[in-house]
């Protein structure tokens, strides 16, 4: 039997068609597996990043949970005087409670609630903010809209296919299905009234508030998987006998104490005007001009929406992690000539090649609409 002869040992071929077309084969099953090996990191290894996130998440929330008393969130009444004649000499009246949230202090990033979907098996905690950064660490709260458990649209988005996938599943719930959603003032449930499918230039049109005297929560993600065309929108309404205390959003500081002007608020602290005429107060006489238009109206984006290679900060890092890649790959293939065997080529390449080839899939992922 003749010795099988060592690869780095081997005559070297004439460099023919044979020799180019040899070439081009192997070029192309290179590139083949570096594309299913970064769909497998789309589909698991952004995953990996996500879940390491939600574990830091979950901690940081509980520890909140546990610090949070009763103090963290104020009560505030509004007494409204019923019509009485100027003679009578007591006066009834009536009062409503209306209780006011503090301003939320959470940055983009930071946990806010614990969103839970029986239905579907769903157990994540929700950060502030929808930015790309955000959505890694799980799904994302507008910070446009109120807080869940607090008057007027919360809307929430989430990844469908990559990072975890939280709503792969959203297009699952139907009429009637719960919804649990934990904050730091109180255990909210909503139940599902209806779900729709938007374009993206109708997106923004489903996340403001349209009812400002009502408790909702919308969920948001792409759709069809993997495809990412349109939007996918769940509609839920508050179960107020399931839920703790519902409050009212904070109302944002004008930034000049004299102005009569109210400054832009969150959804939910009044009730827009069609006119953007001046309410009057009763008490003193002050006049003040409420809104327009709903400031989430024209805040809401599609955060699915950025197109491609928009992250241009993730262009450089992408060209010298692929750099990088080459490096390790000639790297080994010389140390395994010196020794004149193939294997130590994989054996010495193989654990460098798979660390640099994970940060430029990181990398290029940026390069790439976020829906994917």
């Amino acid at each position: 039997m003749s010795r099988r002869v060592p690869y780095f040992e081997r005559p070297k071929q004439p460099r023919d068609w044979r020799f180019w077309v040899g070439g081009l084969g192997k070029v192309l099953i290179t590139l083949g597996l570096l594309m299913f090996a970064f769909v497998a990191y789309q589909l698991w290894g952004t995953g990996i990043q996500t879940s390491r996130s939600q574990d830091t998440l979950q901690g940081q929330f509980d520890h909140a949970l546990q610090s949070t008393t009763t103090s963290s969130t104020t009560s505030t009444s509004t007494t409204v005087p019923a019509s009485t004649p100027a003679s009578t000499s007591s006066t009834s009246s009536t009062t409503t409670t209306v209780p006011v949230a503090l301003p939320s202090n959470a940055q983009n990033g930071d946990p806010i609630a614990q969103l839970e979907i029986p239905k579907i098996h769903l157990n994540w905690i929700v950060v502030q903010g929808v930015a790309y950064h955000d959505l890694k660490k799980g799904p994302g709260h507008f910070p446009e809209t109120p807080l869940p458990g607090q008057l007027g649209n919360a809307a929430i988005a989430g990844h469908r296919t990559t990072y975890g996938a939280p709503f792969y599943d959203l297009d699952q719930l139907v009429a009637g299905d719960l919804i649990r959603v934990r904050t730091l003032a109180g255990d909210y449930t909503y139940k599902v009234t209806g779900s729709e499918v938007v374009r993206p230039d109708q997106y923004a049109a489903v996340i403001p508030t349209r009812d400002h005297k009502k408790a909702t929560l919308t969920l948001a993600t792409c759709t069809p998987v993997r495809i990412s065309s349109h939007r996918l929108i769940v509609h839920a309404d508050l179960v107020t006998d399931q839920s703790s205390q519902v409050y009212k959003p904070p109302t944002k500081p004008s930034s000049t104490a004299p102005t009569t002007t109210v400054s832009a608020t969150l959804p939910g602290d009044s009730a827009p005007t069609t006119s953007g005429t001046s309410a009057t107060s009763g008490a003193s006489g002050a006049s003040t001009t409420t809104p327009t238009t709903d400031p989430a109206a024209t805040a809401s984006t599609d955060v699915f929406s950025q197109g491609w290679f928009a992250d241009t900060s993730a262009i450089w890092p992408s060209m010298l992690w692929g750099l990088a890649l080459v490096a390790v790959s000639v790297g080994a293939y010389f140390v395994g000539k010196r020794y004149r065997r193939l294997w130590v080529s994989f054996a010495v390449g193989f654990a460098p090649f798979v660390v640099v080839l994970y940060f430029f899939f990181e990398n290029v992922n940026r390069l790439l609409p976020p829906g994917l």
